[in-house]
């Protein structure tokens, strides 16, 4: 190696050195607790204890962030209940509000309700009603195409099968009627609930208006 260029390296050697050295100055630090349950400030954290969790500290030993341990599966799945009930209690609260706000644009009062429960139920019953007429009026169909039937049998002839068919048909009408006016009355019901469940909580709604009312004039006092 040529003398003159040892200065040159010597130099080069140092910076690195000194380059290595900053690093190493300004690195962060991490904390944790070894497995002997002591407190232990260092460059890294052994990978078989990163589980138990930890803390990075910057140059001037001050908290960076804190890495937590890792949760047992058992706590994971308590944690996920929780989520979940959580966000459950929000979405009740959310359906709460908008059912409210809904109200509160619908209706001035009770009075409010009641009408609309009424006409919704005025229009249920009169379909109904005319299901009902339907039903009489295919069971009459029926009845008259029993008697021409019979009359046909009595006077020695055979029924015609398009006059079975229709009895037949007639039959069917009549089962798909009556499930129509059992469909109606159960919509009859539900309607008549969901209203009341409008009504007692416009009610609440209410209530909660004067009381809060009441207490801003007993203070005003």
């Amino acid at each position: 190696m040529n003398l003159s260029s040892q200065p040159f390296l010597t130099l080069i050697l140092a910076a690195v050195i000194f380059s290595g050295l900053s690093q190493v100055a300004v690195a962060d630090l991490y904390r944790y607790v070894n497995e002997e349950g002591n407190i232990v400030v260092d460059y890294q954290v052994p990978p078989e204890l990163v589980h138990r969790g930890y803390e990075i500290l910057g140059k001037d030993g001050r908290v960076k962030e804190v890495i937590p341990r890792t949760l047992t599966s058992e706590e994971r799945m308590a944690l996920s209940e929780e989520e979940k009930q959580a966000q459950h209690r929000e979405e009740q609260k959310s359906r709460l509000r908008e059912w409210d706000e809904s109200l509160m644009l619908r209706y001035s009062s009770i009075e409010d309700i009641e009408a609309a429960r009424n006409r919704a139920l005025r229009e249920l019953h009169i379909r109904v009603s005319i299901l009902k007429s339907n039903t009489r009026s295919l069971k009459q169909q029926i009845e008259n195409s029993q008697a021409r039937a019979a009359n046909i049998e009595r006077g020695g002839g055979e029924v015609p099968f398009e006059l079975m068919q229709n009895i037949d048909n007639l039959q069917q009408e009549i089962g798909m009627t009556d499930r129509s006016i059992v469909d109606r009355e159960q919509e009859i019901s539900e309607v008549s609930l969901s209203f009341q469940r409008d009504i007692d909580r416009f009610q609440s709604l209410l209530d909660l208006v004067e009381a809060r009312r009441s207490h801003s004039v007993s203070n005003t006092n």
